[in-house]
């Protein structure tokens, strides 16, 4: 699923660009065995190769559980490696203070070649003026 909360005022076809590099960094994690904190430079990289770094302001993602969120995260702190059938949020977001808001939200689980994307949402944009 894509969101993007727009202020108002601020055009739709400039709210695009970040939309391609929040894909692109979910595209980017692709390997099992590695930790939290390399999964997370991974799709900061991409961000921060399109001049957005300085607007992606949280961790990557965290652990899912079968009730909520398991303790672990993909964060710049987790040094822990991802084992083959963890199942973890990867959400790259770029938030630009007063003005827009995008992130990119998706469900994996650890496979022992990478990793399976679990939701099969439309990657459409939708746009929420606020």
């Amino acid at each position: 699923m894509v969101v993007v909360f727009l202020a108002e005022g601020f055009e739709e076809v400039e709210a695009l660009a970040p939309v391609d590099v929040m894909r692109r960094a979910g595209l980017a994690v692709k390997l099992a065995g590695v930790t939290g904190r390399d999964i997370d430079a991974a799709a900061r990289k991409v961000i921060e190769d399109a001049g957005w770094g300085d607007y992606f302001t949280h961790r990557l993602g965290h652990q899912i559980g079968l009730v909520d969120h398991e303790p672990g995260d993909v964060s710049a702190t987790h040094d822990e490696p991802v084992r083959e059938g963890q199942v973890f949020s990867i959400e790259p977001g770029i938030y630009l203070p007063g003005d827009i808001g995008v992130r990119v939200e998706d469900l994996v689980i650890v496979t022992a070649d990478g990793c399976e994307v679990l939701n099969h949402y439309s990657k459409d944009l939708t746009v929420l003026n606020v």
